[in-house]
């Protein structure tokens, strides 16, 4: 029995930034939650400058770390010094890699470090899925529910195996909503290839969504099949910024490409 966002309007925001994804969601409660971080010199400045300003009202700011390829945790060290993230989500991993970058380091850092939460399926948080009705200033559930992972699953084992081996990342990527009573509903699957999600697929409880970001930035090694997309239904589905020729343009679907589009802004509000 997952919560929603009990509020009438947000946004949610898909940054344009190459072959990578970074997202910001500003809830309509006290929550602001980033999603991933590809950033450089050329655009780290302005994207960072508009989180802290779009989230400066926000008494809860979370990270949710899909997995640690680097275009995903792209300038991750650069976010934190203006941030100080304190509630860093991520799956429970000890990934290595034989050519640490300065922002795997930092990743490692956080994972492991005090402020980490570790994300699994149906798990509960206070003001990620559930409210505090007692602290004096409710900051209400932000919406968010994990569908994925199982952590006993042989399958995703043996991808944290790989993982801690340094040999693959994508397959540890959690599978999440944002979810609002009586409104919007958006899964996000980070980088989870298509071989690995069809062993795990009946392990999923899939609910109807209203907008997919296709998984592995719409490329064709991370389609999802056509048997789980009925289950969601969903009514949008972003294709992410991955070279034209790797990508599956999800025919029957109407779809948003981000490689044309640019920016991807969803407000989100009066049902």
């Amino acid at each position: 029995d997952f919560m929603k966002e009990r509020i009438l309007m947000s946004i949610v925001k898909s940054f344009s930034v190459g072959d990578g994804d970074m997202f910001y969601i500003l809830h309509g409660s006290s929550n602001f939650t980033i999603i991933d971080c590809f950033i450089d010199d050329t655009n780290k400045e302005s994207i960072v400058n508009e989180i802290i300003d779009k989230g400066k009202n926000k008494d809860i700011t979370r990270f949710i770390s899909t997995h640690p390829d680097e275009d995903h945790i792209g300038g991750l060290e650069f976010l934190d010094s203006k941030l100080n993230l304190l509630n860093f989500y991520c799956v429970e991993n000890a990934a290595t890699k034989p050519d640490e970058s300065d922002d795997f380091k930092y990743y490692c850092s956080l994972r492991d470090g005090e402020h980490h939460y570790y994300v699994y399926k149906g798990c509960r948080r206070k003001w990620m899925n559930d409210n505090d009705e007692n602290d004096g200033k409710n900051y209400g559930s932000s919406g968010i529910n994990f569908y994925w992972p199982v952590t006993d699953d042989e399958n995703y084992i043996e991808a944290l195996q790989n993982a801690a081996a340094g040999k693959a990342y994508n397959n540890i990527s959690p599978i999440f909503t944002y979810s609002m009573k009586d409104n919007v509903e958006i899964m996000w699957m980070g980088d989870m290839e298509n071989s690995f999600l069809e062993k795990i697929k009946d392990q999923v409880d899939w609910p109807e969504i209203d907008i997919l970001f296709a998984p592995h930035h719409g490329r064709d090694s991370g389609k999802v099949s056509f048997d789980v997309l009925k289950k969601l239904n969903p009514h949008i589905i972003v294709i992410g910024e991955a070279p034209s020729k790797y990508l599956n343009y999800y025919n029957g679907y109407n779809t948003i490409t981000q490689n044309s589009a640019g920016n991807i802004i969803f407000d989100c509000n009066d049902n």
